[in-house]
């Protein structure tokens, strides 16, 4: 039986977030809040992608009531590897996410965790940040230079810190990996393009990927 392979779909940073601030009392801590475009359908964006509008409003619904409502919808400071969101690494909270045109407007509020310390002290000290969405997704060439999305599910919207952020390493390490869903409803990495990844990958990069691709490998046999 063969199964659907999944991209993870790391997107370039969003710079036009505004930084509100909610003041309640003296008594009580500030509430630092991001807002700003998180999320954009039918055009292609910087990564030469497009997201169809039809897909893009399905997911958002779903993650709407999934993740949003549930106080779920948390991101980390920077991307990892995985389609997973790490505990320890949370640092923001989208409360948020609105449909005008094809253009999803988002809001998040920054959180108390030692990661939201972080946020919060670049932002006051005036550090430029900015938001990026992490998605699992097939892609299919398009024959106009760009690839469509489907079977796009959003998995977070992360703080990223550096909008120079060299773009083989987006491609070489995180994009590089595919996943596949297994039985129990969960992402699972891919393995058959192994060497094919490695290849494509800068040599400085290679250690860090293989290393990477071992730990994987022994965890996933930890749940056998």
């Amino acid at each position: 039986m063969s199964q659907n392979v999944y991209n993870l779909l790391v997107e370039e940073p969003v710079y036009e977030v505004k930084y509100l601030i909610e003041e309640k009392n003296r008594n009580t801590p500030s509430i630092l809040h991001i807002e700003g475009d998180f999320l954009m359908a039918n055009k292609p964006n910087k990564n030469k992608r497009v997201y169809p509008l039809e897909e893009m409003v399905k997911e958002v619904n779903r993650y709407q009531s999934e993740m949003i409502q549930t106080n779920r919808a948390t991101g980390e400071l920077n991307h990892p590897s995985s389609p997973e969101v790490n505990l320890e690494r949370i640092c923001h909270m989208v409360t948020e996410l609105r449909q005008e045109g094809d253009i999803f407007k988002g809001k998040s509020r920054v959180l108390s965790t030692p990661m939201g310390q972080i946020v919060r002290s670049l932002i006051m000290d005036g550090v430029r940040l900015g938001v990026s969405s992490r998605a699992l997704g097939s892609l299919t060439p398009d024959g106009n230079g760009t690839n469509r999305v489907s079977d796009f599910r959003l998995v977070a919207v992360d703080v990223v810190a550096d909008p120079s952020v060299p773009s083989a390493f987006v491609n070489g390490i995180l994009e590089s990996k595919q996943w596949i869903l297994n039985e129990h409803g969960q992402f699972a990495p891919a393995y058959q393009n192994f060497e094919k990844n490695i290849a494509s990958l800068p040599k400085k990069m290679t250690d860090h990927y293989l290393r990477e691709q071992v730990i994987n490998f022994i965890n996933a046999l930890k749940t056998l």
